[in-house]
């Protein structure tokens, strides 16, 4: 999250929603007070509102990747992807 973008004062109000609910808060960003929030947080580089979600998307799919594993989830055949293949 990016304290400049526009996005990051929605982004706390959700915050607060899921914490109002019991709801565990894990915060990936760079916004300090979005990360405040947070029982747990991954600091990224600040950057522009434009550049935020490539970084971001790199430690939340490492994230998943940790969690699932964790959780005895076959990483390689998840379950209900549905594939296509084009056979010729």
């Amino acid at each position: 999250i990016n304290s400049v973008g526009t996005v990051s004062e929605k982004v706390r109000a959700n915050l607060e929603q899921v914490k109002a609910r019991g709801g565990r808060v894990i915060v990936v960003g760079s916004d300090e007070e979005s990360l405040a929030l947070g029982e747990e947080s991954i600091r990224i580089p600040a950057t522009s509102e434009w550049v935020s979600p490539l970084l971001n998307v790199v430690p939340l799919q490492l994230f998943a990747y940790e969690v699932a594993r964790l959780k005895g989830c076959d990483i390689d055949k998840p379950r209900n992807l549905a594939k296509s293949v084009t056979v010729e």
